[in-house]
């Protein structure tokens, strides 16, 4: 059923865009201009990803817009509408979810328009280059990190629940298979005290989850957060819960908040994405596409993993390609 919405929704799009399922027309004259589609700019990790994008467009004299999709597929297909009709000079897509993509890259195929995707990642679909995190090391090292803390404490035998992002995403799925694969070589055996899936990815509803996760799991120990801002909402649940000092938390992705958070110990680790240098890495390929080139088809940019006793020593790089030098 989902598979013929989306067929419906793309043929829709088609028709208003003057493009036939059994053909397409000529493209419209590219203008220079670069348009980034994003699944939230209420998310860090997403302005800083545009924030790369945009530096290399300006370099190349190029315009830039970002799109947001607010997390809706639907919102998605339109904004590729609006790019493809104005006849872009190329997109790059952060998708809502991996098998939401498809359907934009088919659209922008049609017109000729080329497509790299940051992050998150298709289930098929032609396309320029994917540049990608390696997020099962990345979680790996989180996992590893957390198993370490909680076994100072003497907590190996303890739950540990997640609270993730979608696992319909190929990244989503990367990350937790990463974290459990480190957690277990780490050495903490206890149960997982669930998995919660976020869907609006904010902090409020990440309090929510860890509120009934802390109910249910009196004994649980750690946590893990697959995004950044909404590991905020899970300390606010310690907190209320009066738990703190009794669970150990673990992110991903990373915010300026994050730094006295690590050092302070209220975060043990997390594996920091570099959203910034993702950006400027899915322009470059596009803009090599646009000149000519051949960019790799696979582009792996490595996660950090930042944990408590080595911040200070990372700190000046988490600056530069993580945060998008916004911290001061």
């Amino acid at each position: 059923m989902l598979k013929r919405n989306m067929l419906k929704a793309i043929a829709v799009i088609a028709l208003a865009t003057g493009v036939g399922l059994t053909g397409a027309l000529p493209a419209a004259a590219q203008s220079k201009e670069i348009v980034y589609l994003t699944p939230g700019l209420d998310l860090p990790f997403w302005r800083y990803l545009s924030k790369g994008v945009e530096s290399v467009a300006q370099k190349n004299g190029y315009g830039f817009q970002a799109l947001d999709s607010r997390n809706s597929a639907q919102t998605q297909l339109q904004n590729a509408q609006d790019a493809i009709a104005r006849g872009v000079a190329g997109i790059v897509i952060s998708p809502t979810d991996s098998s939401t993509a498809p359907s934009v890259l088919q659209l922008a195929a049609s017109k000729n328009i080329p497509v790299v995707i940051a992050d998150i990642g298709t289930n098929e679909g032609d396309y320029v280059s994917f540049i990608i995190s390696d997020n099962y090391e990345g979680a790996k090292g989180v996992g590893e990190a957390l198993a370490a803390a909680m076994k100072e404490k003497g907590w190996q035998d303890a739950s540990v629940g997640l609270v993730t992002i979608s696992q319909a995403r190929k990244n989503g799925q990367a990350r937790t298979k990463g974290f459990r694969d480190g957690l277990k070589d780490g050495g903490v055996t206890g149960k997982e005290a669930g998995l919660q899936q976020m869907q609006s990815y904010t902090a409020d509803e990440t309090f929510k989850f860890v509120q009934d996760m802390l109910t249910a799991n009196p004994g649980m120990r750690g946590l893990f957060i697959q995004t950044d801002q909404p590991a905020l909402g899970a300390l606010r649940a310690i907190k209320a819960g009066r738990r703190q000092g009794e669970v150990l938390v673990a992110a991903f992705d990373g915010i300026p908040d994050f730094v006295d958070l690590l050092k302070s110990g209220d975060i043990v680790a997390t594996g920091m994405q570099q959203p910034y240098l993702m950006g400027q890495k899915s322009a470059e390929a596009l803009f090599e596409h646009l000149n000519g080139g051949t960019p790799e088809k696979q582009i792996t940019v490595p996660i950090l993993v930042v944990t408590s006793k080595n911040i200070d020593e990372v700190l000046p790089t988490v600056k530069e390609t993580v945060f998008a030098n916004e911290m001061e």
